[in-house]
């Protein structure tokens, strides 16, 4: 068991910005805090995205705290892109992560500490900074007949690009950012494309405002303070209108079909004897927070998630979540870095102030 002050469990934007707080608080790599990801590589889950999304695609890359990313080329994959601008932040601010570690799970440790049990051993921090996103647990819904489906279904996870689509009826389901994208990218491809969403997509016209997006932050952090699962931004704020939009809704691409009450051997049926023909059902239908291995702590509310307030877990002040909930964009996880780093020092500087009081009096005459 090896004892420091700070574990930040993820290297995606929240976990670095983290760390690079923690590094500018004073803190050093692999004696002050240690920063652990799981993945084989830098980038966070962004080097998990599927070839086509380009980073011209990409709605919105803010940069890290203390170095932009500049001249990236937009034709470039995001993966490579942002993967390698990730490795050069590790690099120049020797953020030294661990990798690929698993984190297993967060129990109560002695003395007030937590312990991280990793692959890797275990670690027994004052404090944790939970940075593990939302990627490695995406939702797959289940609906009637789903089991008895004879084509191939997907996720947005799995999603391999749109050729190899070419020439099959595809069913999209879910009307979130990555469903029009998939949906638009794929109907150039093959033979038919149907679109199904649970509600009718709400698509914006004109630019985001900050003022706009402040709004759409505050209706998922009221959710996350009130102990219900976040939501995520787009969920809020609606989907952009962009050039490529209005030529796929011109072209009838985004038609969209309401919910179907089941799925068939061929495709899916509805209670008003609609149907389609589908040879692969791509679901993209979103993701969950991949909080499984901080369950021992027994930080969910009987809504089903972890209320926080800022990014500190009500339940245990040791606890600190970025990238969750309303800090679940790339501007959002960057302040909760920066956020969930100064409550750390402050339990820091309280936690050494009680040492000393105690030393003291063990000592005095």
């Amino acid at each position: 068991m090896r004892e420091l002050d700070v574990v930040v469990i993820g290297a995606g934007q929240a976990g670095l910005s983290a760390a690079f707080h923690l590094r500018r608080a004073g803190l050093e790599p692999d004696d002050g805090f240690v920063v652990l990801d799981h993945a084989p590589r830098p980038g966070g889950a962004w080097q998990f995205r599927w070839p086509s999304l380009t980073y011209g695609k990409v709605h919105g890359m803010h940069a890290l705290p203390g170095m932009e990313l500049t001249g990236a080329d937009p034709d470039r994959p995001s993966s490579e892109v942002i993967g390698a601008y990730f490795a050069a932040y590790e690099e120049r601010f020797g953020l030294r992560v661990h990798r690929p570690v698993e984190v297993s799970a967060v129990r109560e440790g002695p003395g007030g500490r937590l312990l991280v049990e990793t692959s890797e051993g275990t670690y027994a921090p004052r404090a944790l900074i939970n940075a593990t996103g939302t990627w490695d647990r995406p939702f797959w819904p289940r609906y009637p007949g789903q089991e008895t489906f004879r084509g191939r279904q997907l996720h947005t996870v799995n999603y391999p690009g749109p050729e190899e689509f070419a020439g099959q009826r595809v069913l999209v389901v879910g009307g979130g950012a990555s469903g029009t994208q998939h949906l638009m990218e794929i109907a150039g491809h093959a033979a038919a494309t149907f679109w199904v969403t649970r509600s009718e997509p709400v698509f914006r016209e004109g630019p985001f405002t900050e003022e706009w997006g402040r709004s759409a932050v505050a209706m998922v952090e009221e959710r996350v303070r009130n102990g219900l699962p976040p939501r995520s931004v787009v969920s809020v704020t609606g989907l952009p209108v962009t050039d490529a939009v209005r030529r796929a809704r011109e072209q009838g691409v985004l038609d969209r079909l309401p919910m179907f009450d089941r799925i068939t051997p061929s495709g899916a049926e509805w209670d008003d004897g609609r149907s389609v023909e589908a040879d692969v059902i791509l679901w993209a239908t979103g993701f969950r927070p991949a909080v499984d291995h901080l369950a021992p702590l027994r930080l969910r509310e009987p809504g089903g998630g972890i209320r926080a307030e800022d990014t500190r877990a009500v339940r245990d002040r040791r606890v600190h979540l970025v990238g969750y909930g309303p800090s679940a964009s790339t501007i959002g996880a960057n302040r909760a870095g920066r956020t969930a780093v100064r409550s750390v020092m402050r339990l820091l500087e309280e936690a050494g102030r009680r040492r000393n009081a105690e030393r003291a009096g063990a000592v005095a005459p």
